[in-house]
């Protein structure tokens, strides 16, 4: 495994009960890296995403993170060495205010950092200033959405895995959240994008891997992919 990969995933096979999801999956993101893995609805994007944040504990293969190997740790360990996770279903804490949710996840970083604030996080979030006493249940998608990334990033973390950050929202919230994304990645951050949807991706990532049924079929450049009819069609029905 390569010194520079701050996530390195090798030989990953999961299984949900006795249902196999992944078969030996290998992914690779360096540091300040943001990648792209695509895939249809069910082709184990989430699952890898659980992989690495001990959410799903590979039966064979190894993780890794930041050149430690994670595979049997606790996801809470996993969190503490510097990962933040935004699940595909969010799960903001509904009976509590938008200003509770942030204050709940509030911690520094591995390294100590503590680089962001409830102050910081009004900033770069200014649709939840105003909503700073709404309750988190009463919230639109995507002003979930963007809460649940705010509050991933009230703990400081240094990887970032979103999990269909795009799915199911209007496009002018879509369009936002890439802009996020986008200012989150020029602070030198790794981060990891699951989506369906390879146009999100294409102003945001640089490379994208593509799983299929639990396997990687395709591993390169964002550029590399738009020119591949053939994994566009048969894979992601582009």
């Amino acid at each position: 495994m390569s010194v520079g990969n701050v996530i390195e995933v090798a030989g990953i096979d999961v299984f949900y009960g006795a249902s196999q999801i992944l078969f030996g999956v290998d992914l690779a993101v360096s540091e300040g890296q943001t990648m792209a893995l695509l895939g249809r609805n069910g082709a184990g994007k989430s699952t890898t995403m659980k992989a690495i944040a001990g959410l799903a504990p590979p039966r064979r293969g190894v993780v890794k993170l930041f050149g430690n190997e994670t595979t049997a740790r606790k996801p809470y360990h996993i969190a503490r060495a510097g990962l933040g996770f935004v699940p595909e279903d969010r799960q903001v804490f509904p009976e509590h205010s938008v200003e509770d949710n942030l204050l709940i996840a509030q911690k520094p970083g591995p390294d100590g950092r503590d680089e962001w604030s409830v102050a910081r996080i009004y900033d770069v979030f200014p649709l939840l200033a105003p909503l700073r006493q709404r309750m988190a249940g009463r919230l639109s998608g995507g002003e979930q959405q963007m809460l649940a990334i705010a509050r991933m990033l009230m703990g400081n973390p240094s990887v970032l895995l979103l999990d269909e950050p795009s799915e199911g929202l209007a496009p002018i919230i879509v369009q936002r959240i890439g802009e996020l994304i986008r200012t989150l990645r020029q602070t030198g951050v790794t981060i990891l994008i699951a989506e369906q949807n390879m146009h999100f991706c294409l102003g945001l990532a640089s490379d994208a891997t593509v799983i299929d049924k639990g396997q990687i079929v395709f591993a390169g450049t964002i550029a590399a992919l738009k020119a591949n009819d053939d994994v566009r069609q048969r894979y992601l029905a582009l």
